[in-house]
């Protein structure tokens, strides 16, 4: 018996287009991407990605030479005609003189030579650097006394500028930054001391002897430059040595003890 071939009806397929070109006017057509925009580069630049122009490099080249000129640029480079090879440098701009400093401390290590000339000008930065020497030595030691010897330190210059004023009366004229200074240089025996007592076993006479050694070098010189920087010093040498002896005795109590 033969079969009938079943036939089954297939809707025809319509393309948007349609095959014809002229259909799809009415249709929006897929837009091909661009590139974004990009600055024109110039043929002259020899650095790839990177565009100069001349005309504006010119520019400013003529503006800042009206001005004074970049940074650095040779004796021009401040307005006024300045240039940072005349400038002060920066340590004696804070006031700091590690020349000053280093005259200082070699007149302090010579007891009886102390030349009081060098000392009429004040600074607190050889002080300073004392006083973070004997807190170092001290911590070596395993003393943490930071706060402790920078308020005796101050109470000291504050006891021994009243105690010469008042000595001199009317003809006091020691000025208390220059009587901190002469004491933050006394302190150079003190920071010695201190170093010393770190190889010098604890205990026993021997360690009360070397301290009595670096207190009188300590008290000498800071008595020296107290009599030769205030006037009528020498009339009360004697007294101005005690008060000296005392500040410096309580100091190297703190590094023996």
């Amino acid at each position: 018996m033969a079969k009938e071939a079943k036939q089954f009806a297939i809707p025809p397929v319509v393309f948007p287009s349609g095959g014809n070109p002229s259909a799809g006017s009415n249709i929006q057509q897929r837009r091909v991407p661009t590139a974004p925009f990009q600055p024109p580069r110039s043929s002259a630049s020899s650095i790839p990605f990177m565009s100069f122009d001349i005309g504006s490099a010119a520019a400013a080249s003529t503006s800042s030479s009206f001005y004074g000129g970049p940074i650095g640029s040779g004796s021009s480079a401040l307005p006024g005609g300045t240039g940072f090879e005349d400038e002060e440098p920066l340590l004696d701009e804070l006031g700091i003189h590690p020349d000053q400093i280093w005259r200082k401390t070699k007149s302090i290590l010579h007891p009886f030579r102390v030349n009081p000339d060098l000392h009429k000008e004040s600074d607190m930065s050889g002080p300073f650097l004392l006083y973070v020497s004997l807190c170092l030595f001290q911590l070596l030691a395993g003393k943490i006394q930071f706060g402790v010897i920078l308020g005796w330190i101050i109470v000291s210059f504050f006891f021994l500028y009243v105690v010469v004023n008042m000595l001199a009366g009317r003809n006091g004229n020691l000025e208390l930054h220059r009587c901190a200074s002469v004491v933050g240089y006394s302190m150079l025996p003190v920071v010695i001391l201190s170093a010393t007592m770190l190889f010098v076993p604890q205990g026993g006479s021997f360690v009360f002897a070397v301290a009595a050694v670096f207190v009188l070098w300590a008290t000498r010189v800071c008595t020296g430059l107290m009599v030769a920087l205030v006037d009528g010093g020498d009339e009360h040498r004697g007294l101005i040595a005690y008060a000296c002896f005392l500040i410096y005795t309580l100091f190297s109590f703190l590094v023996i003890f």
